[in-house]
């Protein structure tokens, strides 16, 4: 009679029926990371994704990072300042696209598409609503992962590059106010705010969000008037608590705004849509009515603008007058003042990259983190936003199942 034991064996092919060893999953070990920062071709974006102060987090920590000469200058990060924080100066796009992950401001360019490798990452802006069908389909075929600025959120669930944007977008926009409704030229000869005796500044702001909330901020803090418009009670009543002081709100009534307007020194357009375009608010026959020589800067123009008469304009030469009016229209306000937004950026991307060094890849953090993978707008080639997907009728698929499919 055959032995027991080999009968069993006979009826189990290969032996698998046989005790195995357990195949336990093995945590993948913290990795050095190479990180690339090329420089902004863009004329319209000054600011820089890293500043010296993360290169030397990242670098202690064990990571490389390349950073192509002159990509500080316009933020006024010297190469100098780089190199002691311990980055490797590179001299071509070429040599800084080879890093594992690509740190950007504004969006890729077709040209550097050529240049991405499948498996990378890139971080940076999307800005969608400047974007075609073209644009994704092209990023596609570089099989890369790549998250927005726009959508990545924190651990509270809030949108903190967003949020730090919009802050800074909103106090600087009350000092550009200030320097133009100065300007003999440009305004009316008339100090922002006021002093004792005369009558405070009027400021109009339409839009109670986080641009309202810090314009505001700013303009009470120079002692003027501050009257905020908003289709919400709830965000006018939030604005208002985070403001800590009684203001001047109300609904967008076409009666009251217009009143408020023929009185306004200066108007801030400060709404947000978060899909698309800016609904138009303030029409050109309102324009017409405010004061000659007063302000109007159109916050919302990143989105298409809330005020009719508003046409984007640069940093270079960014107003004109219509009606009397002066209109400041230039997209991207935080680029004005680049050194502070890039600083901004960079305590919100940092923390992201050592994470991700930490969790032995992108791959292990965006399965880990749920906010950084609502960042994930492409994955490997795949679109996994579902916004992208409808609004260019492309091919989409949810990211939780592509990565099991990956792995």
């Amino acid at each position: 009679m055959e032995n027991p034991d080999q009968e069993f064996y006979n009826l189990s092919p290969g032996g698998r029926l046989m005790p195995q060893e357990e195949m336990l999953e093995v945590a993948k070990q913290p990795g050095q990371l190479i990180v690339g920062v090329p420089r902004e071709v863009s004329a319209q974006e000054n600011r820089v994704a890293l500043v010296p102060d993360g290169v030397a987090l990242l670098t202690r920590s064990g990571h490389q990072v390349l950073i192509e000469a002159g990509a500080g200058v316009t933020a006024h990060f010297s190469d100098h300042e780089y190199s002691e924080s311990g980055a490797r100066l590179v001299y071509s796009p070429e040599e800084v696209f080879k890093a594992d992950i690509l740190l950007k401001v504004a969006p890729v360019t077709r040209e550097e598409m050529s240049l991405l490798r499948p498996r990378q990452t890139l971080m940076s802006a999307l800005q969608m609503s400047l974007q075609c069908e073209d644009y994704f389909k092209m990023l596609m075929t570089r099989k890369v992962t790549a998250l927005a600025y726009e959508t990545i959120r924190d651990r509270t669930k809030q949108l903190p590059i967003i949020r730090a944007m919009s802050e800074i977008a909103g106090s600087t926009c009350i000092f550009i106010a200030a320097e133009y409704l100065s300007d003999p030229n440009c305004g009316r000869g008339k100090m922002f705010g006021g002093i004792t005796g005369i009558n405070p500044s009027e400021v109009v702001v339409i839009g109670a969000g986080t641009v309202g909330e810090f314009a505001s901020r700013s303009a009470l803090g120079l002692g003027a008037l501050v009257k905020i418009f908003d289709n919400s009670v709830y965000r006018l009543r939030r604005i208002q608590n985070n403001l800590g002081r009684r203001v001047f709100t109300s609904i967008l009534h076409p009666k009251t705004l217009v009143e408020s307007l023929k009185t306004a020194d200066v108007l801030i357009g400060a709404v947000h849509s978060p899909e698309g375009r800016t609904p138009v608010i303030i029409t050109e026959m309102m324009i017409r009515q405010m004061k000659e020589g007063s302000v109007a800067i159109d916050v919302s123009i990143d989105q298409g603008g809330c005020f009719e008469t508003s046409k984007p304009t640069t940093h270079k030469s960014p107003v004109y007058k219509l009606h009397g009016v002066t209109h400041y229209a230039v997209p991207n306000i935080p680029s004005k003042v680049p050194h502070t937004a890039s600083q901004a950026l960079n305590n919100i991307i940092v923390p992201i990259i050592l994470d991700m060094g930490s969790e032995g890849g992108i791959e292990n953090l965006i399965k880990k983190e749920f906010g950084v993978r609502q960042g994930v707008y492409i994955y490997n080639g795949i679109i996994t936003n579902q916004f992208i997907s409808k609004r260019f009728n492309l091919p989409f698929q949810d990211i939780s199942l592509l990565m099991a499919a990956f792995h």
